[in-house]
């Protein structure tokens, strides 16, 4: 991957030298199409994705539900946590909706790293970190929306939940 490309990341920036080369070559390029699924609900959590142009959405689908967008993931943000955080399936589902150029680190790589320079992975891990926090934040005020609009919705006639169910 292209030096330039690799140092222009937040998540990257500050390293030493010595830092970027342990960790450049964990992260592999990959551009796809609008509509491409990242990943499923459900399905293996292998890839961490940080996001260098175009827009990911994260949907997610509860058991008793329709799918609900939590967020929508634009340069500089880091979607596929699951594969951080050792989750076995990823929680939500990734998809496209532009054409996107992403950095991707396999699972196991990250673990890797931790293992063997956790200096190095815990500065990667902080970073992520604050990421997470800010979409979180978003997401947040978009649940309280959502969970009034069922409120306001299961009040009317005909809509909403059945109160007997």
């Amino acid at each position: 991957m292209s030096g330039e490309v690799f140092d222009q990341q937040l998540l990257f920036q500050d390293m030493d030298p010595r830092q970027c080369e342990l960790v450049r070559p964990l992260f592999y390029a990959c551009s796809l199409c609008a509509g491409t699924i990242l990943f499923s609900q459900g399905e293996e959590s292998d890839y961490l994705y940080l996001v260098l142009e175009g827009e990911v959405t994260v949907r997610y689908k509860p058991e008793d539900g329709p799918s609900l967008v939590v967020g929508h993931i634009r340069p500089g943000g880091v979607v596929g946590w699951s594969a951080a955080l050792g989750t076995p399936v990823y929680g939500s589902e990734a998809v496209c909706d532009t054409d996107c150029h992403l950095l991707r680190i396999h699972n196991a790589d990250l673990r890797r790293l931790y293992q063997n320079h956790p200096e190095i992975a815990s500065l990667i891990l902080e970073r992520l970190a604050s990421a997470l926090t800010r979409r979180f934040q978003t997401t947040h005020t978009q649940v309280i929306t959502l969970l009034r609009r069922g409120l306001s919705l299961a009040g009317k006639p005909g809509e909403g939940t059945n109160p007997h169910s």
